[in-house]
């Protein structure tokens, strides 16, 4: 589609709309029923351009004509049900798959750091000396490590993690806007601690016990701060190189995808909550707890990219859904 026909074909049809959204309550009969016909064109007008060729500047000025039309005509909501699985099936998907790159570069590189900081613990004992006593770190790895699962009751044990895990993800992803330093930050006090304890744990002998305890919610755990910090990232390098957008346009749009990014990791860090308070430390077998953790994962992932790429190539961004659900009518 040529976008510049297509604007000027139109704008004339879109102005006329923002004038009359700018009269507010002051309209006569006849301009009511105008305005209500222009916003339905325009509704269809954007979701052609959003088909056809996702313009994100164009996309940007309709979804927001959009949304004020619909806020001034009063047009009927779709239940809310429908705004869920709307939620769930396009908006959270398709922000986590445009978010993949800088996920999947977090992800490797922060792992390749606690991969390094685990072996730089395992082979010296200087640096374990800095860490503690060899009886505090003894009494860490043969019991420490695997009593924090099991010390508080599953239910409530899995409410704290869930909490501090949502808190981090979100503090990650909101504070990416200050240029992704604050998010930068949390990745690499992540890895840090991850490669402490791995390192200390293999360094005494207990490698097995390490993954047979960290695995079952730490992959969809992990992956759920990755995310977050992959839509931190992408804010704060919004700041830096807007694109083609304008900046303001640019970082509400990518601050409003930030936004179904944390809504959606509210529920995929609730899952892992409740494998780590009622799997890592309650189910004993390790092959079973370690195969949950995976059959989670690969769930988690499959969803993203398979409804994630279909949303995306149909013109989605996750940016908050603002075409009308239902459009009202005039009479």
């Amino acid at each position: 589609m040529d976008v510049d026909a297509y604007v000027a074909a139109h704008n004339a049809e879109w102005l006329r709309l923002e004038r009359l959204i700018n009269r507010g309550r002051r309209l006569t009969g006849a301009e009511a029923d105008e305005l209500v016909d222009l916003y339905q064109r325009t509704a269809t007008h954007l979701s052609v351009v959003r088909s056809s060729s996702p313009d994100p500047q164009l996309v940007g000025r309709l979804s927001s004509l959009v949304a004020r039309g619909r806020a001034a005509v009063g047009g009927a909501q779709a239940p809310l049900w429908r705004d869920v699985t709307r939620f769930a099936t396009v908006s959270f998907p398709a922000a986590a798959y445009r978010m993949r790159w800088w996920w999947l570069g977090g992800a490797v590189l922060g792992n390749l750091l606690s991969l390094a900081l685990a072996i730089w613990v395992v082979h010296s004992p200087d640096v374990q000396a800095t860490i503690g006593t060899p009886d505090e770190i003894r009494e860490l790895v043969e019991h420490d490590f695997a009593n924090y699962y099991t010390e508080h009751s599953a239910a409530s044990f899995a409410f704290k993690v869930w909490v501090n895990n949502a808190w981090v993800s979100a503090t990650a992803l909101i504070f990416g806007i200050l240029l992704g330093v604050p998010t930068v930050y949390v990745l690499l006090l992540n890895q840090v601690n991850l490669g402490i304890s791995g390192g200390l744990m293999f360094a005494y002998g207990k490698g097995d016990v390490f993954f047979g305890l960290i695995l079952p919610h730490g992959l969809l755990e992990l992956t759920a701060v990755y995310l977050a910090c992959a839509g931190g990232l992408k804010l704060g390098w919004t700041i830096v190189d807007p694109g083609p957008r304008r900046r303001g346009q640019a970082l509400a749009e990518e601050g409003r995808a930030a936004v179904s990014i944390a809504l959606g990791l509210i529920a995929v860090l609730l899952v892992s909550g409740l494998i780590e308070g009622f799997v890592t430390g309650w189910v004993h077998i390790t092959w079973l707890r370690i195969t949950i953790g995976v059959i989670a994962e690969a769930a988690f992932l499959t969803y993203v990219i398979v409804l994630g790429r279909r949303a995306v190539r149909q013109g989605e961004t996750g940016d908050t859904d603002l075409h009308p659900d239902l459009v009202p009518v005039s009479g």
